[in-house]
């Protein structure tokens, strides 16, 4: 099976000179000073600001900013980063929330600005050692849930049980004969990934910032609740395809997937299939035009690991 390695990265981001004068105004007053200078980040699958603002007082802080105009989801997801954020313990490595502006049309969030960067593609050895160890780490910060979220499975649950809507005509000729197994599979989701853990939700390459001696994961508006080992297992397939290392090599050698039953990996992996899978077949999304393309390269590594997991055979 060809698999694809795509940039998480949706384009068409605002930039600092896009916004409406009036807007720039309301963020220099809830910041405490004019902007001396805005660098953007490209990273992500949002139309929404996404800028360190260097302050006229020498101050840095990382603004992201979006209208119901622009798109419908980039506000709401600021809204829920922003509930998110003050929740967090202390002691997990996240940017902490500063500013709020939300006066029903334009959402604006400040939050510290992170002096680091994200790895590279492909992944450095070091960079992703880094990001392992964190993850090892995380959900013992986040268990029990420091927060009130939604329950992984009930978020998803029209998206992982998607393999029942999706027809033999839609996937590659390798996989039709496994097409039983995966909805099979995936109807066991919900009982795989329960768990009282906070997730992030969305581990990638571009929600990570490599500091100067450590890792801060940033962007928290998908926060659910379940198996601690699920944010890990999900961003695996991304990290795969960007060069860093195949999953299941990785996945098995971390301390985390001590904790996992394989058949709960297995039915977890069906369903994140079925996810990617079943998004990457829906029209594309206004100002992210890469969107569909990433979510079939991400659907494609989910299944291909869990082939390998269940010995399927994938080539003719």
């Amino acid at each position: 099976m060809g698999r694809m390695s795509v940039r998480a990265e949706g384009g068409n981001r605002l930039r600092w000179d896009d916004l409406p004068q009036k807007v720039q105004a309301v963020i220099e007053c809830g910041v405490g000073a004019p902007v001396a200078a805005a660098e953007s980040r490209a990273g992500g699958f949002s139309p929404s600001l996404a800028s360190v603002l260097t302050l006229a007082d020498g101050r840095q802080v990382f603004v992201k900013a979006c209208d119901f105009a622009r798109n419908d989801f980039a506000p709401v997801a600021l809204r829920r980063e922003a509930a998110v954020l003050p929740g967090l313990p202390e002691s997990v490595p996240a940017p902490r929330l500063r500013w709020l502006h939300d006066d029903g049309d334009w959402v604006i969030l400040a939050t510290d600005a992170v002096d680091g960067r994200t790895p590279d593609q492909p992944w450095r050895p070091e960079q992703l050692r880094r990001f392992l160890d964190a993850a090892a780490v995380l959900p013992g910060l986040l268990t029990p849930t420091p927060i009130a979220a939604p329950v992984l499975a009930d978020e998803y649950a029209g998206e992982v049980g998607a393999w029942h809507d999706v027809t033999p005509a839609q996937v590659d000729p390798w996989m039709r004969p496994h097409l039983d197994e995966l909805r099979a599979l995936g109807d066991g989701f919900a009982a795989a990934t329960g768990g009282n853990t906070l997730l992030h939700g969305d581990l990638r390459a571009d929600n990570v910032v490599l500091t100067a001696d450590g890792l801060v994961f940033v962007d928290w508006p998908s926060v659910v609740v379940g198996a601690g080992w699920f944010d890990l297992l999900s961003a695996l397939p991304s990290i795969g395809m960007h060069g860093g290392g195949v999953p299941e090599e990785v996945w098995r050698d971390h301390p985390l997937a001590r904790d996992a039953d394989p058949q709960a990996v297995d039915a977890a992996l069906a369903g994140l299939g079925a996810l990617f899978w079943s998004r990457s077949l829906q029209p594309p999304v206004p100002l992210l035009p890469t969107i569909r393309q990433f979510q079939r390269a991400q659907a494609e590594q989910v299944v291909s690991w869990l082939a390998t997991r269940r010995h399927w055979r994938t080539e003719p």
